[in-house]
């Protein structure tokens, strides 16, 4: 019951165009924490809107379809800790911008059904530490997915990347 304690009372926003994605999160989320508030949006504009007028624990946003990095702008603007969440959007590029634009967090879509482990650390963890765990867990899934030399696309990038998760 971790996840309760950490995820108790919190209030999370899911953006997502497609519905059975969002019901797969909310399940989750809600198995895990049924204290949990949870708010839906399938579009841009509902999504801003709930931005504007609510305040959240968490934010997860899909990428694709929602103009998530629109999206991810206005989520740290008013300093949400933000998860990206993609299928489409699975890219080094991607992820590169995620963690430029503030996100805390960049997940791939075949991982929704472990997504409370990935909420927990978000909350527990400040945003560096929070990057090195990701990296750690889902480092093995990019190398396969992106092919083992994917940073060296970027090289100059990922390396002061992992010199600031070194001084952290």
């Amino acid at each position: 019951m971790a996840a309760e304690a950490l995820l108790k009372g919190k209030s999370i926003l899911l953006v997502d165009d497609e519905v059975d994605v969002l019901d797969i999160l909310q399940e989750e989320i809600l198995a895990a924490c049924p204290t949990c508030f949870v708010d839906r949006a399938q579009t841009f504009d509902q999504a801003r809107e709930f931005l504007r007028v609510y305040s959240y624990d968490l934010v997860v946003l899909d990428i694709m379809g929602v103009r998530g990095f629109d999206l991810l702008k206005e989520a740290v603007g008013r300093k949400f800790p933000v998860v990206m969440l993609t299928a489409h959007a699975l890219t080094p590029e991607a992820l590169r911008q995620s963690i430029e634009l503030g996100a805390r967090a960049y997940l791939p879509k075949e991982e929704m059904s472990r997504i409370v482990p990935f909420l927990e650390d978000v909350l527990r963890y400040e945003n560096l530490p929070g990057w090195q765990r990701l990296l750690d867990k889902l480092g093995g899934f990019f190398n396969v997915r992106f092919g083992t030399d994917w940073q060296q696309q970027d090289a100059k990038f990922w390396r002061d990347f992992q010199e600031k998760l070194k001084n952290q």
